[in-house]
Protein backbone atom coordinates (compact mmCIF):
# COMPACT_ATOMS: atom_id res chain seq x y z
CA UNK A 1 0.00 0.00 0.00
CA UNK A 2 1.31 3.45 -0.87
CA UNK A 3 2.05 5.93 1.89
CA UNK A 4 -0.29 8.84 1.12
CA UNK A 5 1.55 11.04 3.62
CA UNK A 6 4.74 10.35 1.69
CA UNK A 7 3.04 11.40 -1.53
CA UNK A 8 1.90 14.66 0.03
CA UNK A 9 5.35 15.36 1.42
CA UNK A 10 6.82 14.90 -2.06
CA UNK A 11 4.22 17.30 -3.46
CA UNK A 12 4.99 19.82 -0.72
CA UNK A 13 8.71 19.74 -1.49
CA UNK A 14 8.07 20.18 -5.21
CA UNK A 15 5.76 23.15 -4.71
CA UNK A 16 8.15 24.97 -2.39
CA UNK A 17 10.21 26.29 -5.28
CA UNK A 18 8.29 26.32 -8.57
CA UNK A 19 9.09 28.12 -11.79
CA UNK A 20 6.67 30.60 -13.32
CA UNK A 21 5.94 31.00 -17.01
CA UNK A 22 4.98 34.50 -18.13
CA UNK A 23 3.90 36.01 -21.43
CA UNK A 24 5.75 39.02 -22.92
CA UNK A 25 2.74 41.33 -22.63
CA UNK A 26 2.43 44.59 -20.72
CA UNK A 27 0.49 42.81 -17.99
CA UNK A 28 3.67 40.95 -17.03
CA UNK A 29 5.29 44.08 -15.57
CA UNK A 30 2.43 44.61 -13.11
CA UNK A 31 2.77 41.01 -11.89
CA UNK A 32 6.49 41.01 -11.17
CA UNK A 33 5.99 42.17 -7.59
CA UNK A 34 4.06 38.99 -6.78
CA UNK A 35 6.89 36.65 -7.78
CA UNK A 36 8.89 35.09 -4.93
CA UNK A 37 12.32 36.61 -4.47
CA UNK A 38 14.87 35.29 -7.01
CA UNK A 39 12.22 33.02 -8.54
CA UNK A 40 12.85 31.13 -11.76
CA UNK A 41 10.79 32.75 -14.54
CA UNK A 42 10.40 31.59 -18.11
CA UNK A 43 9.33 34.08 -20.79
CA UNK A 44 7.42 32.70 -23.75
CA UNK A 45 7.84 33.52 -27.43
CA UNK A 46 5.02 33.73 -29.95
CA UNK A 47 4.82 33.96 -33.74
CA UNK A 48 2.58 37.01 -33.43
CA UNK A 49 5.15 39.09 -31.55
CA UNK A 50 8.50 37.62 -32.56
CA UNK A 51 11.51 37.04 -30.35
CA UNK A 52 12.34 40.66 -29.42
CA UNK A 53 9.66 41.13 -26.70
CA UNK A 54 10.79 37.87 -25.12
CA UNK A 55 14.38 39.09 -24.91
CA UNK A 56 13.28 42.52 -23.64
CA UNK A 57 11.22 41.08 -20.79
CA UNK A 58 13.86 38.48 -19.98
CA UNK A 59 16.49 41.20 -19.65
CA UNK A 60 14.27 43.32 -17.39
CA UNK A 61 13.58 40.40 -15.10
CA UNK A 62 17.24 39.36 -14.98
CA UNK A 63 18.15 42.90 -13.96
CA UNK A 64 15.74 42.55 -11.03
CA UNK A 65 17.49 39.44 -9.77
CA UNK A 66 15.26 36.70 -11.17
CA UNK A 67 16.58 33.48 -12.66
CA UNK A 68 15.30 33.91 -16.21
CA UNK A 69 14.79 31.36 -18.98
CA UNK A 70 13.75 32.90 -22.31
CA UNK A 71 11.93 30.76 -24.87
CA UNK A 72 13.66 30.65 -28.23
CA UNK A 73 11.33 29.65 -31.07
CA UNK A 74 13.24 27.91 -33.88
CA UNK A 75 10.88 28.94 -36.68
CA UNK A 76 11.14 32.60 -35.65
CA UNK A 77 14.92 32.67 -36.20
CA UNK A 78 15.94 33.74 -39.70
CA UNK A 79 19.46 32.29 -39.85
CA UNK A 80 22.70 31.78 -37.93
CA UNK A 81 23.46 35.51 -37.96
CA UNK A 82 20.10 36.25 -36.33
CA UNK A 83 20.68 33.41 -33.86
CA UNK A 84 24.11 34.78 -32.95
CA UNK A 85 22.61 38.20 -32.20
CA UNK A 86 20.03 36.60 -29.93
CA UNK A 87 22.62 34.55 -28.08
CA UNK A 88 24.84 37.62 -27.71
CA UNK A 89 21.93 39.52 -26.16
CA UNK A 90 21.26 36.66 -23.77
CA UNK A 91 24.91 36.51 -22.75
CA UNK A 92 25.02 40.29 -22.24
CA UNK A 93 22.03 39.99 -19.88
CA UNK A 94 23.97 37.29 -17.98
CA UNK A 95 21.33 34.68 -18.81
CA UNK A 96 22.74 31.19 -19.27
CA UNK A 97 19.62 29.05 -19.72
CA UNK A 98 17.11 28.88 -22.56
CA UNK A 99 14.04 26.87 -23.50
CA UNK A 100 13.84 25.81 -27.13
CA UNK A 101 10.57 25.23 -28.97
CA UNK A 102 9.84 24.60 -32.63
CA UNK A 103 7.23 27.35 -32.79
CA UNK A 104 4.25 28.01 -35.02
CA UNK A 105 5.56 30.69 -37.38
CA UNK A 106 4.36 29.89 -40.91
CA UNK A 107 7.39 31.54 -42.48
CA UNK A 108 10.21 29.51 -40.98
CA UNK A 109 13.76 30.61 -41.55
CA UNK A 110 16.82 28.41 -41.47
CA UNK A 111 15.64 26.30 -38.53
CA UNK A 112 12.47 24.27 -39.12
CA UNK A 113 12.41 22.66 -35.66
CA UNK A 114 13.90 22.72 -32.19
CA UNK A 115 16.53 20.08 -32.88
CA UNK A 116 18.08 22.02 -35.78
CA UNK A 117 18.24 25.14 -33.60
CA UNK A 118 19.87 23.32 -30.69
CA UNK A 119 22.45 21.79 -33.01
CA UNK A 120 23.20 25.24 -34.48
CA UNK A 121 23.70 26.67 -30.99
CA UNK A 122 26.18 23.90 -30.23
CA UNK A 123 28.05 24.43 -33.50
CA UNK A 124 28.30 28.18 -32.78
CA UNK A 125 30.02 27.37 -29.50
CA UNK A 126 27.85 29.35 -27.08
CA UNK A 127 28.25 28.19 -23.45
CA UNK A 128 24.71 27.35 -22.35
CA UNK A 129 24.78 24.88 -19.44
CA UNK A 130 21.02 24.26 -19.59
CA UNK A 131 18.59 23.90 -22.49
CA UNK A 132 15.00 22.85 -21.91
CA UNK A 133 12.68 21.30 -24.50
CA UNK A 134 8.92 20.78 -24.74
CA UNK A 135 7.05 17.52 -24.19
CA UNK A 136 3.41 16.77 -24.99
CA UNK A 137 1.59 14.28 -22.71
CA UNK A 138 -1.73 15.12 -24.38
CA UNK A 139 -0.33 14.97 -27.90
CA UNK A 140 -0.28 17.70 -30.52
CA UNK A 141 -3.06 18.44 -33.03
CA UNK A 142 -0.65 18.80 -35.96
CA UNK A 143 2.19 16.38 -35.11
CA UNK A 144 1.83 12.62 -34.63
CA UNK A 145 2.72 11.00 -31.33
CA UNK A 146 5.40 8.94 -33.09
CA UNK A 147 7.05 12.09 -34.43
CA UNK A 148 6.87 13.79 -31.03
CA UNK A 149 8.47 10.78 -29.36
CA UNK A 150 11.28 10.56 -31.90
CA UNK A 151 11.91 14.30 -31.52
CA UNK A 152 12.38 13.84 -27.77
CA UNK A 153 14.81 11.00 -28.35
CA UNK A 154 16.76 13.06 -30.88
CA UNK A 155 16.96 16.10 -28.57
CA UNK A 156 17.82 14.12 -25.45
CA UNK A 157 21.61 14.19 -25.99
CA UNK A 158 21.53 18.01 -26.12
CA UNK A 159 18.80 18.88 -23.61
CA UNK A 160 18.86 19.23 -19.83
CA UNK A 161 15.16 18.70 -19.08
CA UNK A 162 11.71 18.59 -20.66
CA UNK A 163 8.70 20.70 -19.68
CA UNK A 164 5.28 19.15 -20.14
CA UNK A 165 2.82 21.31 -22.04
CA UNK A 166 -0.67 22.02 -20.72
CA UNK A 167 -2.71 18.93 -19.96
CA UNK A 168 -5.57 18.89 -17.44
CA UNK A 169 -5.84 15.12 -16.94
CA UNK A 170 -3.56 13.63 -14.25
CA UNK A 171 -4.09 10.10 -15.56
CA UNK A 172 -2.96 11.06 -19.06
CA UNK A 173 0.14 12.77 -17.65
CA UNK A 174 1.02 9.88 -15.32
CA UNK A 175 0.58 7.29 -18.06
CA UNK A 176 2.70 9.37 -20.44
CA UNK A 177 5.51 9.64 -17.88
CA UNK A 178 5.56 5.88 -17.37
CA UNK A 179 5.56 5.35 -21.13
CA UNK A 180 8.45 7.69 -21.95
CA UNK A 181 10.53 6.26 -19.12
CA UNK A 182 9.99 2.74 -20.43
CA UNK A 183 11.00 4.02 -23.87
CA UNK A 184 14.41 5.18 -22.67
CA UNK A 185 13.77 8.92 -22.31
CA UNK A 186 15.52 9.94 -19.10
CA UNK A 187 15.35 13.75 -19.20
CA UNK A 188 14.17 15.23 -15.87
CA UNK A 189 10.63 16.58 -15.99
CA UNK A 190 9.45 20.09 -15.30
CA UNK A 191 5.79 19.39 -14.64
CA UNK A 192 3.60 21.92 -16.45
CA UNK A 193 0.49 23.04 -14.58
CA UNK A 194 -1.91 25.95 -15.18
CA UNK A 195 -2.09 28.41 -12.33
CA UNK A 196 -5.22 30.07 -10.96
CA UNK A 197 -6.68 31.94 -13.90
CA UNK A 198 -10.08 33.61 -14.48
CA UNK A 199 -11.76 31.69 -17.27
CA UNK A 200 -12.31 34.78 -19.41
CA UNK A 201 -8.61 35.60 -19.05
CA UNK A 202 -7.63 32.04 -19.94
CA UNK A 203 -9.58 32.22 -23.18
CA UNK A 204 -8.57 35.81 -24.00
CA UNK A 205 -4.85 35.23 -23.54
CA UNK A 206 -4.99 31.98 -25.46
CA UNK A 207 -6.19 34.03 -28.39
CA UNK A 208 -3.38 36.59 -27.96
CA UNK A 209 -0.56 34.04 -27.89
CA UNK A 210 -0.80 33.49 -31.63
CA UNK A 211 -2.99 31.72 -34.13
CA UNK A 212 -1.22 28.38 -33.93
CA UNK A 213 -1.11 28.24 -30.14
CA UNK A 214 -4.68 29.47 -29.83
CA UNK A 215 -6.05 26.87 -32.23
CA UNK A 216 -4.03 24.17 -30.51
CA UNK A 217 -5.22 25.14 -27.04
CA UNK A 218 -8.88 25.51 -27.96
CA UNK A 219 -9.07 22.47 -30.23
CA UNK A 220 -7.51 20.16 -27.66
CA UNK A 221 -9.66 21.36 -24.74
CA UNK A 222 -13.06 22.42 -26.06
CA UNK A 223 -14.80 20.10 -23.61
CA UNK A 224 -12.82 21.49 -20.71
CA UNK A 225 -13.42 25.09 -21.73
CA UNK A 226 -17.10 24.33 -22.10
CA UNK A 227 -17.16 23.17 -18.49
CA UNK A 228 -15.02 26.11 -17.38
CA UNK A 229 -17.47 28.63 -18.80
CA UNK A 230 -19.86 27.45 -16.10
CA UNK A 231 -17.41 28.65 -13.43
CA UNK A 232 -15.42 31.83 -12.99
CA UNK A 233 -11.89 30.56 -12.27
CA UNK A 234 -9.71 27.58 -13.06
CA UNK A 235 -7.74 26.20 -10.10
CA UNK A 236 -5.19 23.33 -10.24
CA UNK A 237 -6.19 21.61 -6.96
CA UNK A 238 -7.54 18.47 -8.62
CA UNK A 239 -4.61 18.21 -11.01
CA UNK A 240 -2.03 18.63 -8.25
CA UNK A 241 -3.60 15.94 -6.06
CA UNK A 242 -4.12 13.63 -9.01
CA UNK A 243 -0.40 13.78 -9.76
CA UNK A 244 0.79 13.21 -6.18
CA UNK A 245 1.78 9.56 -6.76
CA UNK A 246 3.72 10.41 -9.92
CA UNK A 247 5.48 13.26 -8.11
CA UNK A 248 6.48 10.91 -5.29
CA UNK A 249 7.74 8.21 -7.67
CA UNK A 250 11.54 8.58 -8.01
CA UNK A 251 11.50 6.83 -11.39
CA UNK A 252 9.35 9.64 -12.79
CA UNK A 253 12.14 12.15 -11.99
CA UNK A 254 9.87 15.19 -11.67
CA UNK A 255 12.19 17.91 -10.41
CA UNK A 256 10.20 21.16 -10.79
CA UNK A 257 6.59 22.26 -11.03
CA UNK A 258 6.17 24.76 -13.87
CA UNK A 259 3.22 27.14 -13.49
CA UNK A 260 1.58 28.45 -16.65
CA UNK A 261 0.46 31.72 -15.06
CA UNK A 262 -1.00 33.49 -18.12
CA UNK A 263 0.39 36.55 -16.31
CA UNK A 264 -1.88 35.88 -13.32
CA UNK A 265 1.01 35.54 -10.88
CA UNK A 266 -0.79 37.12 -7.93
CA UNK A 267 -3.64 34.59 -7.89
CA UNK A 268 -1.41 31.63 -8.76
CA UNK A 269 1.11 32.44 -6.04
CA UNK A 270 -1.63 33.04 -3.46
CA UNK A 271 -3.10 29.63 -4.34
CA UNK A 272 0.30 27.95 -4.00
CA UNK A 273 0.94 29.43 -0.56
CA UNK A 274 -2.57 28.55 0.68
CA UNK A 275 -2.34 25.05 -0.76
CA UNK A 276 1.01 24.43 0.93
CA UNK A 277 -0.45 25.68 4.21
CA UNK A 278 -3.37 23.26 3.87
CA UNK A 279 -0.94 20.36 3.41
CA UNK A 280 1.20 21.43 6.36
CA UNK A 281 -1.92 21.92 8.48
Amino acid sequence: MRDNNGDLEAVRRLFLKPEFEMLPFRSAIDQIEFLPEAATVTITASPAKGIEPTLDYATKLAERGFDVIPHISARSIADETHLSRILDAIAEAEIDRIFVIGGDSKDAGEFPDGLSLIQAIESLGYPLPEIGVAAYPDGHPFISRETLRQALKDKQPYASYMTTQICFDPVVISDWIADVRSDGITLPIHLGMPGVVPVHKLISIAAQIGVGDSVRFLSRHRGLLGRLTRQSTYSPDRLAMGLSQAIADPTADIEVVHFYTFNQVESSEAWRRDWLASIDG
